[in-house]
C-alpha cells in the first residue's frame, strides 16, 4: 500500500459500505463520518437503519469543517440485500438518480456458518454463506464497476479474512467463500482499466458477533471493532491504483 500523506487521505470522499448495520461495517462507517467523509451504507437489517442514520449525522457533527453540516445531511443508509442481484441493481439505479457516486466501495457484508463439519452443514446454511460472501460481492461489482469506469476512477475493497488465506475446521463454507473472494479480487484486478484498484483486505481477528459465533467467550480476548476502525479507515483512504490486485491486512 502506498501511503500518500494526509492531503490525499483527508480529501472528502464518498464511501459505499455493505453490511453497515453492525460490526466492522458500522464501526468503519462511523469512523469515516467522524473524518468528514460521506457514507452510503446498506444492510438487509432494516430495523437498524434509522438509528444508524442518526449516529452518522452525530459523528459528522464532530468534524470541524464548513462542510460538516452538509456531510451530515448527505449520508445515506438503505435497505439492500447484496445476495439479490435485483436489490443491488436498484441500489445502483437509486444512487445514479441521486448523483451519489462512490469513490470507494467496501464490500463488507458477510455471514458465517455455525460451527460444523462440512458434511453436517445444512444445505441452506452453506448456500447462505456463498450467496452473501461471494455472490454478494459479484453483484456489487456487476453494477458498480461500470459506474466507476465512467468516472475513470474508483477503489474497491473486498473484505476477506485470514481464513481466506489459510483454513480451519468447522468453518469450511466460510473458508471456501473467503478463498473465493481472494481469487475473484485478483482476477478482477486484471480486468480493471488504469486509474482503478480492487484489493482483498483481511481485517484481522476482531471481536464481532461473527467471531463470537465461532470462538464463544474467547472472542472477548481480541480487538474491538471501534479500536480497529481508525487503522482500517486510514489504510482504505490511502489506497491508490498502485495497489490494484493486492492482498492486504489491517
Amino acid at each position: 500500500m502506498n501511503i500518500v500523506g494526509a492531503a490525499a487521505a483527508d480529501a472528502q470522499k464518498t464511501v459505499l459500505i455493505t453490511g453497515v448495520s453492525r460490526g466492522l461495517g458500522k464501526a468503519l462507517a462511523l469512523e469515516l463520518a467522524k473524518r468528514g467523509h460521506t457514507v452510503i451504507g446498506c444492510s438487509r437489517s432494516q430495523d437498524k437503519l434509522p438509528a444508524l442514520q442518526s449516529e452518522l449525522s452525530s459523528a459528522s457533527a464532530s468534524f470541524v469543517s464548513s462542510d460538516a453540516s452538509r456531510n451530515a445531511n448527505e449520508h445515506l443508509v438503505m435497505n439492500v440485500d447484496v445476495s439479490s442481484n435485483s436489490s443491488v441493481e436498484e441500489l445502483a439505479r437509486s444512487l445514479v438518480e441521486k448523483k451519489a457516486f462512490p469513490d470507494i466501495l467496501v464490500n463488507n457484508a458477510g455471514t458465517i456458518n455455525r460451527n460444523n463439519r462440512i458434511w453436517e452443514v445444512p444445505v441452506d446454511e452453506f448456500d447462505a454463506v456463498i450467496d452473501t460472501n461471494i455472490k454478494g460481492i459479484a453483484n456489487m461489482l456487476r453494477h458498480f464497476i461500470p459506474l466507476m469506469i465512467e468516472k475513470k476512477q474508483g477503489i474497491i475493497v473486498n473484505i476477506s479474512s485470514g481464513w481466506g488465506r489459510s483454513a480451519a475446521a468447522l468453518v469450511a463454507p466460510y473458508c471456501a467463500s473467503k478463498w473465493a473472494v481472494e481469487g475473484l479480487t485478483r482476477a478482477a484486478a486484471k480486468e480493471l482499466p488504469p486509474g482503478m484498484a480492487i484489493v482483498a483486505l483481511n481485517p484481522g481477528v476482531i471481536n464481532t458477533e461473527m467471531l463470537q459465533s465461532c470462538f464463544g467467550s474467547s472472542a472477548a480476548l481480541y480487538e474491538t471493532p471501534d479500536s480497529w476502525a481508525p487503522k482500517a479507515a486510514t489504510m482504505i483512504l490511502n489506497l491508490t491504483s498502485a495497489d490494484n490486485g493486492a492482498s492486504l491486512t489491517v
